[in-house]
């Protein structure tokens, strides 16, 4: 059965039709947690144009590698364990990228440890959200993001609460705030989600039993990066003293 056709998502309710577009995959679905590829299908055709340089530092499969390509964007990948030939090995947190020459950041990064990645210690999948740690690692992240992603650039966070041992954990909420400080808020999407999980009944039972929500929408959240100053020319001072005028005469001074 074919791919439904490609179309720009125009409210900030997105519902992605399947995990991929046409004839062959983006990413792999195979890979746990991938990003559908309508959603990054949507971004770039929106906030990039062709030759744009787009970075993914969670990059994980290579979907948006892979989307970039066939738009005909530039595009660079990076995680911990590459599952894509074109994915290079680096932590997000530091990365070869130069200052200031990404256009558009795609970030998808682990809601804390409730999936299992690498299974390498310095990776951020490994840490708790219910811990501060997980925070400071994801402030660097977007730190990272700040540095790279040229002045009006555009940065896109793909994230879901959790729900986890009892306690609801607002990370679409507090992942927001955080990027607030650096970058400038341009929306905030929520996307349906098709988890299989949704489709067990033994879920639902339990969320009534337990009286707590399945998690049914991720949030995309957008930001751009502020216009870069211009600093005012230095002025010499003679003229600033000029501007000033006479000054306070002194007791006396006629």
């Amino acid at each position: 059965m074919p791919s439904p056709k490609l179309s720009l998502q125009t409210t900030t309710l997105w519902e992605y039709p399947s995990q991929h577009y046409g004839k062959k995959e983006q990413g792999s679905q195979k890979y746990r947690g991938a990003t559908p590829s309508y959603i990054l299908w949507n971004l770039l055709r929106r906030y990039t144009k062709e030759g744009d340089l787009v970075l993914d530092p969670f990059a994980g499969s290579g979907t948006t590698l892979d989307v970039a390509a066939d738009l005909q964007r530039r595009a660079l990948g990076f995680d911990l364990q590459p599952h894509h030939p074109d994915v290079q090995a680096a932590d997000a947190r530091h990365l070869p990228v130069e200052k200031g020459v990404v256009d558009f950041v795609f970030m998808d990064p682990p809601y804390g440890n409730n999936l299992r990645y690498s299974g390498r210690k310095e990776c951020i999948g490994e840490l708790s959200a219910l811990e501060p740690e997980y925070y400071v690692a994801l402030g660097q992240v977007f730190a990272e993001v700040d540095r790279v992603l040229r002045p009006q650039g555009v940065a896109a966070l793909y994230v879901c609460d959790i729900w986890k041992k009892k306690n609801f954990v607002p990370l679409g909420a507090i992942l927001s705030e955080m990027l607030a400080r650096r970058f400038v808020p341009v929306d905030h999407i929520a996307v349906v989600r098709h988890n299989k999980d949704l489709e067990k009944g033994n879920y639902h039972k339990a969320a009534e039993e337990e009286n707590f929500f399945l998690r049914g929408f991720n949030h995309l959240l957008l930001f751009q990066k502020p216009a870069a100053v211009k600093k005012a020319p230095q002025k010499g001072r003679k003229a600033q003293k000029k501007k000033r005028g006479p000054g306070r005469r002194k007791p006396g001074q006629k």
